[in-house]
C-alpha cells in the first residue's frame, strides 16, 4: 500500500530563490512546515502516509527582477525597499492571463509549475493513484491555484489523471490569501469562485473522506495581504452560507511580528496555522 495522502505546497510573492528544485518533493519554503506537521502527528505516521510536494514558481520571474536591479542599484536609493516592491508588486502585476501575446506566458508558466507537481504524485510508484489531496497555498499562491482550479474545471486537462485535474481535492487551503484584490475589476455579482474540485469524493469509494468545509482560508487581522473572502461577492457569500467555504482569523507570529505586515510571512510557522492542518492531514490518513 502506497501513501495515501498527497499535500501541495504553492508559495506567494517575495524571493524564494533564484533556482528551481530539481524535484518538486524537495522541499525549500514549506519544509519547516513540513516538519512541525510530521512532528504533530508523528513523524513514522507521517512518512508513511503523506507525500508532500511543491509548486515552486519564484524563479520565472525572480532572475529578471534580478537583473533590473542590479541595472539600476548606482542610480537609485532605496534598494532595500525597491527590492521588496519588485519581488512582491510586481509577482502579483505579471501574474495575469495575456492571451493575445504568446511571449507574455507567465500565466502559462507558472501552471505549468502546478502542473508538474500534481504529475509527479501521478508517477510516482510510492503514492496511491487515489490518494487525497490536500492543497495548500500563501498568498498570491492562493489566486494561482484558484485560477489553476477554474481553468481545470472548464476545460479538464489531458490526459485525465485524478491529480492532475483535482478530482481527489480533499480540502483546499489558502492563508494571507489576496484573492479580493484582483477581483475589482469586476462588479461583485459577477465575480464567481471556483466549484468544489474534489469531485471523485461525491462517490460511495471516497465518501468518508468528504468534508462539507472543503475550502478553509486562515488570515491574519494584521496582515494587509491575507483577506476574508466572504465578502468578495455572493457566489462567496452563498458558499459560505452552505458552509463549503470558511475563514478563519488566526493571530500568526510572534513578539515582533504578530501585530503588524509581517505577519504575512509568519503562517509557515506559527502553531495556528500548522496544528489545524496537521489534525486535516491527519483526517486524510
Amino acid at each position: 500500500m502506497g501513501k495515501s495522502v498527497a499535500v501541495l505546497a504553492v508559495h506567494g510573492v517575495g524571493s524564494q530563490g533564484a533556482k528551481t528544485p530539481a524535484n518538486t518533493s524537495t522541499l525549500t519554503f514549506s519544509k519547516a512546515l513540513a516538519n512541525l506537521v510530521a512532528a504533530e502527528i508523528g513523524k513514522k505516521k507521517f512518512k508513511n502516509h503523506v507525500a508532500w510536494h511543491e509548486g515552486f514558481w519564484a524563479d520565472i520571474l525572480q532572475n529578471r527582477q534580478g537583473r533590473y536591479l542590479h541595472l539600476i542599484r548606482r542610480r537609485t536609493r532605496g534598494d532595500q525597499m525597491r527590492g521588496f516592491l519588485a519581488r512582491n508588486i510586481s509577482d502579483a502585476a505579471t501574474y495575469r492571463l495575456i492571451s493575445t501575446d504568446p511571449k507574455a506566458d507567465t500565466y502559462q508558466r507558472i501552471h505549468g509549475r502546478i502542473e508538474r507537481a500534481l504529475d509527479d504524485f501521478n508517477i510516482d510508484p510510492d503514492v496511491d493513484k487515489d490518494a487525497r489531496l490536500i492543497i495548500l497555498a500563501h498568498s498570491l499562491g492562493g489566486h494561482i491555484m484558484s485560477n489553476y482550479l477554474y481553468d481545470m474545471q472548464k476545460k479538464p486537462l489531458r490526459p485525465l489523471t485524478d491529480f492532475r485535474n483535482a478530482r481527489t481535492t480533499m480540502a483546499f487551503v489558502t492563508f494571507g490569501c489576496n484573492i479580493p484584490l484582483f477581483t475589482f475589476a469586476y462588479d461583485p455579482a459577477d465575480v464567481m469562485p471556483i466549484k468544489r474540485p474534489g469531485t471523485a469524493l461525491a462517490t460511495p469509494k471516497y465518501r468518508k473522506y468528504y468534508l462539507k468545509t472543503w475550502w478553509r482560508n486562515y488570515y491574519d487581522k494584521d496582515d494587509i495581504l491575507g483577506y476574508p473572502l466572504r465578502d468578495i461577492g455572493p457566489g462567496y457569500e452563498e458558499l459560505e452560507a452552505e458552509k463549503e467555504l470558511k475563514d478563519i482569523p488566526i493571530n500568526a507570529g510572534g513578539l515582533f511580528t504578530s501585530w503588524n505586515p509581517m505577519s504575512h510571512n509568519a503562517y509557515w510557522k506559527d502553531a495556528d496555522f500548522y496544528r489545524p492542518v496537521a489534525r486535516l492531514i491527519n483526517k486524510a490518513i
